[in-house]
């Protein structure tokens, strides 16, 4: 019976993080994904924001992100000479989380497994290693409280 017990607990446990969260809005610039309310900051620096409802309605260059169009994907372009933010791989976050570089990233419970993906440096609030099944991830929030 407490085998059953600990097998449940697990369980739900790997499943309460594995939540996505719906209301994040994610957005592309550059090949690199940010938030929406991220890109606030930047607000006098955009051109324009294309935001495409369904997965169905991404253009070819974005397929690759249709994972994260849940609640629809935003395409930012940004004014000629305008300042953008830094960026980094998850790969990199992996690597500097003794982790390695192709292990999985979940960000407000969406898994990136392609590690070579770019983010933005201003949608991380938090970072988190969370030990799932004997094996340790990146957890990011980009929520800030």
């Amino acid at each position: 019976m407490k085998k059953l017990l600990y097998i449940f607990l697990v369980f739900f446990s790997a499943m309460l993080f594995a939540q996505k969260n719906s209301n994040v809005k994610f957005a592309v610039y550059n090949n690199a994904i940010g938030t929406v309310s991220m890109f606030d900051l930047y607000k006098d620096s955009i051109e324009k924001a294309t935001v495409f409802k369904t997965k169905a309605h991404l253009p070819s260059h974005l397929k690759k992100f249709d994972y994260l169009a849940d609640n629809g994907l935003t395409e930012i372009k940004f004014k000629k000479n305008a300042g953008f933010p830094d960026s980094l791989s998850l790969e990199m976050l992996n690597e500097q989380n003794n982790l390695p570089k192709d292990r999985t990233v979940f960000i407000e419970g969406y898994p990136f497994n392609d590690t070579t993906t770019l983010v933005y440096n201003d949608m991380i609030s938090n970072i988190e290693l969370i030990d799932s099944n004997g094996q340790k991830n990146i957890h990011i929030s980009t929520i800030r409280n």
